[in-house]
């Protein structure tokens, strides 16, 4: 399994934003430890289909909780390719997802980007309109 880790605040909203509003899968939710033995859960989402998938790391420390949200230095960092960009964009909308800029159509198809429970930027794509 391909994974990049992000950091979260709480597993619980995370995996709900994922899910439910994104429509990812949920595909491990597992009781860990830390590297000094404290529990933690690894948990894994990802997009149906997709090789790569997220774990979510929830914040341990000062230091952690300060990066939440951070995960490229305040640029879309992430990217997410759907196939019907208006339905998945409106679903978003109607869920409550902020998008920082307005859809528009690139040479690469359309575009928007929006930001997760975490407050890391994403550019939601889809193809060019027919």
């Amino acid at each position: 399994m391909h994974l990049i880790a992000l950091v979260v605040a709480e597993y619980d909203p995370a995996i709900e934003f994922f899910t439910r509003i994104l429509g990812f899968e949920l595909v491990e939710d597992s009781p860990s430890q830390t590297n000094d033995g404290r529990p933690k859960r690894w948990v894994v989402v990802r997009p149906p289909g997709a090789e790569t998938g997220i774990l979510l790391a929830r914040a341990d420390g000062e230091k952690q909780r300060a990066e939440i949200g951070n995960h490229a230095a305040g640029r879309v960092g992430l990217f997410l390719r759907v196939d019907d960009f208006d339905a998945s964009y409106k679903h978003m909308v109607d869920s409550g997802v902020t998008f920082t800029s307005e859809p528009r159509t690139e040479p690469y198809g359309q575009v928007a980007v929006f930001v997760d429970i975490a407050g890391n930027k994403w550019d939601l794509l889809g193809p060019a309109p027919a």
